[in-house]
């Protein structure tokens, strides 16, 4: 008999000082008791690049390869994506739109696709500074790292 494993709560935000500009992104990991922090960031990027790439490290972290994942995020950009079909649409389409240019994040989306192979995912949309504390938690990394990028010492 198979051990059930407990579902993984994943929570991410990105943030950009300008859009472009330096920004981070900040993971808050949580199965059962243990917890695990992550963040990181870049020199010149987007606000929504951010938010990609902070679900994508969180994915990354997991080890277990047929998790169970909630993931939190206060992106629409993100969430709608994948809750409302807009990905399988870019996927179709190879990320063209009905112009033939190229949809923004495609390298990006594509590793999302990648991490999330094999995983039972659920996204779920949740306001931003809004004092949930998992989310505020993201923000503070995120805004660290966008702050560590940009040079600026606070």
């Amino acid at each position: 008999m198979t051990e059930k494993r407990p579902p993984i709560y994943l929570y991410t935000d990105g943030s950009s000082r300008g859009n472009p500009g330096p920004g981070g992104w900040g993971v808050v990991l949580v199965c059962g008791n243990l917890r695990k922090e992550l963040s990181g960031g870049e020199a010149s990027t987007t606000n929504n690049r951010m938010e990609l790439t902070a679900v994508i490290e969180g994915l990354k972290a997991i080890k277990w390869k047929d998790a169970t994942v909630h993931i939190w995020s206060d992106s629409s950009y993100v969430v709608n994506a994948i809750e409302k079909g807009w990905l399988a649409q870019w996927l179709a389409n190879d990320f063209k739109n009905k112009n033939k240019k190229k949809k923004a994040n495609e390298e990006l989306w594509r590793e999302y696709v990648r991490c999330a192979e094999g995983m039972d995912l659920h996204f779920h949309w949740l306001k931003g500074h809004a004092g949930h504390p998992e989310n505020e938690r993201c923000d503070a990394l995120a805004f660290a790292q966008a702050t560590v990028y940009a040079g600026i010492q606070e």
